[in-house]
């Protein structure tokens, strides 16, 4: 695998959170993300939330991936396998190629953080249209966990290594990416 140099500067990144029973300003875990990333210095520049509807999340989420001011997006909440619990399900088929390596290893240092209730947590990652995407729980403590121990130490080479995939996958890209 080839190494590159994380990009020089920090991600800009949309945050989604999906939840019936909380509305933006009520929304724990997702203000546990965008202080996470403002205390680390990440532009926010679009957080939103959205209910548990399969369509709407997509929808939201493909949008931010669209975005000229979005590098990577992260969502959190409905994750678990409750039956409203469907980012993953709705997010998925908008992946080119999914970092299922994200997935094991949340899953283990949610086991050595909280237990046996890791045994719920589903989590997703993978690159749409040269933009890194991450579906975290809707819990504070396992979106910091998330953010802290395994997106944030990434999110620099991971934007660089989509982007280099993206104008290998679209020659259109390539010149867009060398003008800014």
């Amino acid at each position: 695998m080839e190494m590159t140099e994380p990009a020089d500067e920090l991600p800009r990144i949309g945050v989604v959170t999906i939840a019936t029973d909380r509305s933006l300003s009520t929304d724990a875990a997702g203000e546990t993300i965008e202080d996470v990333l403002e205390e680390r210095g990440h532009e926010v520049p679009m957080r939103e939330h959205v209910g548990s509807d399969h369509d709407k999340v997509q929808s939201i989420v493909s949008r931010m991936i669209d975005r000229d001011d979005v590098d990577l997006v992260v969502t959190s909440g409905a994750t678990s396998i409750e039956p409203d619990d469907i980012t993953l399900e709705a997010v998925r088929p908008l992946l080119d190629k999914e970092l299922s390596t994200f997935d094991d290893l949340f899953a283990t240092l949610s086991y050595e953080a909280f237990g046996s209730h890791a045994v719920a947590a589903r989590t997703l990652a993978g690159v749409s249209g040269g933009v890194p995407v991450f579906c975290l729980p809707g819990n504070r403590d396992a979106v910091r966990l998330g953010l802290e121990k395994l997106l944030l130490p990434e999110a620099g080479h991971l934007v660089s290594l989509a982007r280099s995939e993206a104008t290998v996958a679209d020659p259109g890209i390539e010149k867009e990416i060398q003008e800014e």
